[in-house]
């Protein structure tokens, strides 16, 4: 792709009662690289959600949390230990009409899971956000994307974007599976970067963090924010171990 692409700009509510909007999804690895790179490069992304992974679980999660979202001028919107990682913020372009953690069935011996979901407005339009992080199992990883399409089917929004670390490439059946059901956001209108794992040198060979998003939902750009002014290479490659999905989406004021 075009190593210093143009984005799309976001916009306020236009004439028509349409918006466009930014959303970031990645795996923040809960705090243990460079946070301050981290924030530089969410910062410089613009975004209006932030469907983090990996966020703390454990001492002051919250503290930390608020940390994060305070340097890049975000607030936390819900999520982190209470939905086991998945963690969302948004700007305050966003209006919150209701939050829910969702943590899914455990299977002995692995990693717990859950969804960070909510519903939000920017304007008249009103939009279900999901962050989620796959299990590295397959046959369990196949459970979850299931149920994250359920969740997006019963969210009474118009529109629902669901973004997060898969854990397995595209061709894979979980994938195909989501992207199936749901826009896959860089097949859709690809920009930036695409492979996400892993940032440090020799750099990203894989694309496993994605962000999906509804029928009616319009997709102007996404990919790896490479080449997007304030986003050094450097701070991709120490923020943490995944590089970032950023997504331009125009949503109208009433889907078909």
């Amino acid at each position: 792709m075009d190593p210093t692409p143009h984005l799309p700009p976001k916009s306020l509510t236009e004439p028509d009662g349409s918006v466009v909007i930014r959303v970031l999804s990645y795996n923040i690895r809960s705090l243990r690289d460079d946070e301050d790179a981290l924030a530089r490069v969410i910062r410089a992304c613009e975004p209006d959600l932030v469907l983090a992974q990996e966020a703390p679980r454990f001492f002051r999660w919250r503290k930390h949390a608020a940390r994060l979202a305070a340097k890049c001028d975000l607030v936390v919107l819900g999520g982190g230990a209470t939905a086991a990682g998945p963690l969302l913020l948004c700007s305050l372009r966003a209006h919150v009409e209701r939050t829910e953690d969702v943590l899914l069935p455990l299977t002995p011996g692995r990693h717990r899971r859950g969804f960070a979901t909510a519903v939000v407005r920017f304007g008249a339009v009103r939009l279900g956000v999901i962050s989620t992080h796959l299990s590295l199992a397959r046959d369990e990883r196949m459970r979850q994307a299931v149920a994250l399409l359920d969740r997006v089917a019963s969210t009474d929004a118009p529109y629902v974007i669901a973004g997060g670390d898969v854990n397995e490439t595209p061709d894979g059946a979980a994938f195909r599976r989501l992207a199936g059901a749901l826009q896959d956001c860089w097949a859709v209108a690809p920009w930036g970067g695409e492979h996400t794992f892993p940032a440090a040198a020799p750099g990203a060979d894989r694309r496993i963090d994605a962000v999906f998003a509804s029928r009616g939902v319009e997709v102007l750009a996404c990919g790896v924010p490479v080449g997007v002014p304030g986003v050094a290479s450097a701070d991709l490659g120490v923020a943490t171990d995944h590089l970032p999905v950023l997504a331009v989406l125009r949503l109208a004021a009433a889907p078909a």
